[in-house]
């Protein structure tokens, strides 16, 4: 790649909901690069609570009222290094809460490596952030109080989660009797 060509991040993930910690790593991120696509993906292992449009106009709406022109949002199926490679992406941004992401990551890296020759570019998650999880966020969400997650979720995702147990009757998740087929 020739010296002057952009560097291009891609920060892929699920992002379902995008919490205040996935915030804090675009706004570091988005200084690494010329360019950041935050790139929301399909991960079919996992429950979705919020449509891939719901999180595209919500990711979205945060980052123009949040970001720089440098950082935009997109949507992929299939493999994260086919979909780097076809924006022109230089390396791959992830965060790390803890030594557990690490591990996990470090493997995922490697491989990417290999398979894609695409680097990966690790932070470290803000202290206050180290904890938080989009599947933790959906746990507590689902049990109670949505405003108790104001201090881990942008406005926005709180107003919309409250929304979504609304239209939900009151419950974010499918329940199913243990005793009865589905």
């Amino acid at each position: 790649m020739p010296a002057n060509s952009p560097k291009i991040g891609l920060f892929p993930g699920t992002f379902d909901p995008l919490t205040n910690g996935h915030l804090d790593v675009i706004h570091r991120g988005q200084g690494l690069f010329d360019r950041l696509v935050v790139a929301i993906g399909h991960n079919p292992s996992k429950a979705q609570l919020f449509s891939l449009e719901e999180r595209l106009e919500m990711i979205e709406t945060m980052v123009r009222e949040q970001c720089g022109n440098n950082v935009t949002v997109a949507t992929y199926s299939g493999l994260t290094v086919d979909f780097a490679r076809s924006i022109g992406a230089t390396a791959i941004l992830r965060g790390l809460r803890n030594v557990s992401d690490l591990n996990y990551e470090f493997q995922i890296a490697l491989t990417n490596r290999a398979i894609a020759d695409l680097e990966t570019v690790f932070v470290m998650s803000g202290e206050a952030w180290g904890f938080t999880s989009s599947t933790l966020i959906k746990q507590i969400a689902s049990g109670g109080d949505i405003d108790r997650l104001s201090r881990l979720l942008p406005p926005l995702v709180v107003e919309k989660l409250k929304a979504k147990k609304t239209e939900k009757g009151g419950s974010l998740w499918k329940t199913q009797d243990p005793f009865k087929g589905d």
